[in-house]
C-alpha cells in the first residue's frame, strides 16, 4: 500500500513539474509577442497598439511565425527579459522642455504610460520609495510639420512628432539599464476642426511611443 501511494506522490510531482515547465516556455513566448510586433512595425511600417488592437498573445505568435519563415529571420524567442529581481517600478511625472505651449503634455504623456505599464503587468507600477526601478522621462520636442503637399503647394496633411528621452535605472543594482531616445508621431488632416484634429494626433503620437517605452523597458528593444 505504501508502494503504491508513493508512486502516486511520483506521478503527481512529475505532472506538476511538467505542467509548471510548460508555464514558463509559455511565459516566454508571452512575452516576446511584443517584440516580434515591433520588429515588424518598424520594418514593414504598420502599427499595433496592444490597448486598441486586442489580439491574443498565442494566436499573434501563431500569425506571425509564417512571415518570419518567409522573411527568413533569424530573431529567437530567447533573450532580454525583465530581470527576476525587477517586480515594481516607479515612473514619475514627466518633464515637459518641448516648449510646445501644451498645458496638458506632460500629464497626458505620463498617465499613458503608467497605463501602459499596468495593461502589460509585467512591472507593478508604484511610488519609488517601494520601487525596485524608475523610469524617468523627459519630453524634448513636439515639431509639428508638413507631411503631404498638393498641387499649388497646399499642404494637406500634417505631422506631430514627440521626442521622449527616457533613463531606465535598476534601483535594486543600484544602475543605469540604459538611457535612449524614443520618437514617434501623429497625423492630421489640415482643413475643418484643425485644433481638434492635432490634439487627436498628438495622443496617437503619445500611444505609439509610450508603447515603444514600454516595450524598451520589457523587452530591453
Amino acid at each position: 500500500m505504501m508502494k503504491i501511494t508513493s508512486s502516486k506522490k511520483q506521478i503527481t510531482n512529475k505532472f506538476q513539474k511538467q505542467n509548471i515547465e510548460t508555464k514558463e516556455k509559455f511565459n516566454i513566448l508571452n512575452f516576446k509577442y511584443r517584440e516580434l510586433f515591433e520588429i515588424y512595425r518598424l520594418k514593414f511600417g504598420f502599427y499595433f497598439s496592444t490597448r486598441k488592437f486586442r489580439i491574443s498573445r498565442l494566436a499573434s505568435i501563431v500569425l506571425l511565425l509564417p512571415i518570419l519563415l518567409l522573411t527568413g529571420c533569424s530573431y529567437s524567442f530567447t533573450g532580454a527579459s525583465v530581470p527576476p529581481h525587477l517586480h515594481t517600478i516607479a515612473i514619475p511625472n514627466a518633464v515637459d522642455r518641448s516648449g510646445s505651449g501644451e498645458p496638458a503634455l506632460r500629464d497626458d504623456f505620463t498617465n499613458e504610460l503608467i497605463q501602459k505599464f499596468i495593461d502589460d503587468n509585467s512591472l507593478q507600477v508604484t511610488n519609488k520609495t517601494s520601487a525596485d526601478a524608475i523610469l524617468n522621462c523627459t519630453i524634448i520636442s513636439l515639431p509639428d510639420a508638413p507631411v503631404v503637399i498638393a498641387g499649388g503647394e497646399d499642404v494637406t496633411k500634417r505631422r506631430v512628432t514627440i521626442k521622449v528621452k527616457a533613463v531606465y535605472k535598476d534601483l535594486v543594482k543600484r544602475k543605469t539599464v540604459w538611457d535612449k531616445t524614443f520618437s514617434n508621431y501623429g497625423d492630421y488632416e489640415n482643413k475643418d476642426d484643425i485644433t481638434s484634429a492635432r490634439q487627436a494626433a498628438i495622443k496617437t503620437a503619445i500611444d505609439r511611443v509610450t508603447e515603444d517605452i514600454l516595450l524598451g523597458v520589457v523587452s530591453n528593444w
